[in-house]
């Protein structure tokens, strides 16, 4: 046989090969789903989904702009394109002064995106890499919420907070909520939530390393807190065994945070990239 008729059939096994010794690390569920598969524990980290933001716009095949809301955080959100802008390859999520009230009553505004419905996954690592600004009511935060529904009405599918910064602090929150935690009130058994002092005027990589097991918070790559799978509890204290999506957000006011002073207004969060991992 030729060797031109001979490479194709070559080539066709390299592919073979390569696929059978590169296996992706996860299976696609619902078409946006990525499932972690099991035994990958010991195996080094892949990356299976980013963005960079080096388009300058944002992409709608992995992102949404977060519709407002009657949630104690969502009350101004908003499409409106003040509240969202690119610079250097990075996005801006705005809080801003709504000056022009005539269409729009809500003395403030705000920009944030999520991936409900476009990206979802389960077990994995995940790290934005984001700079936040700060002002008396400011309240950005990078979190995630559960795909389905698979244990019923909020909080009953969990909620995870990779990253909260109130108002001017030096510190983040990073937390858990779920029916177990907010309504049968176990919140030290084990304790949901942690904080981490940080540098509030540079960038900082805020992440997540989620396991069948546990929850292992991380800050510039280093673990800050971990909330464990306890059995010897209510099923309700572990419902991350589903895939969940993630939210980005500028938010402002709430009965956590109180109410936003506009003389420091606009405020920003800078988002320089999101990776995940599995």
């Amino acid at each position: 046989m030729k060797i031109s008729k001979m490479l194709p059939h070559f080539l066709l096994g390299v592919g073979i090969m390569v696929q059978s010794c590169n296996p992706k690390p996860y299976k696609i569920s619902e078409g946006h789903s990525y499932i972690q598969k099991s035994k990958r524990y010991d195996k080094e980290w892949k990356l299976v989904w980013n963005d960079e933001f080096n388009e300058g716009k944002i992409d709608s095949e992995k992102w949404t702009k977060i519709p407002p809301n009657s949630a104690d955080w969502g009350n101004y959100m908003t499409s409106d394109p003040k509240c969202y802008a690119f610079e250097d390859g990075k996005l801006i999520l705005k809080g801003i002064k709504n000056e022009d009230q005539s269409k729009d009553d809500r003395p403030y505004l705000t920009g944030g995106v999520y991936t409900k419905g476009k990206f979802a996954f389960q077990f994995g690592k995940i790290e934005i890499r984001a700079k936040l600004g700060s002002a008396k009511g400011a309240w950005p935060a990078i979190w995630m919420l559960a795909e389905q529904n698979k244990y019923g009405n909020y909080p009953k599918n969990g909620e995870i907070d990779i990253m909260e910064h109130i108002n001017f602090e030096d510190r983040i929150y990073q937390t858990t909520h779920s029916y177990y935690t907010l309504n049968l009130k176990q919140t030290d058994n084990p304790p949901h939530g942690g904080t981490a002092d940080f540098d509030k005027d540079v960038f900082n990589t805020f992440g997540l390393e989620w396991y069948p097991d546990k929850l292992v918070f991380t800050l510039n790559g280093e673990p800050t807190f971990t909330y464990p799978r306890l059995d010897d509890v209510d099923k309700s204290q572990w419902p991350y065994d589903q895939p969940f999506y993630l939210l980005i957000d500028m938010q402002l006011e709430g009965s956590w945070v109180g109410t936003a002073n506009p003389d420091d207004l606009p405020v920003e969060m800078e988002v320089d990239w999101v990776r995940v991992y599995q």
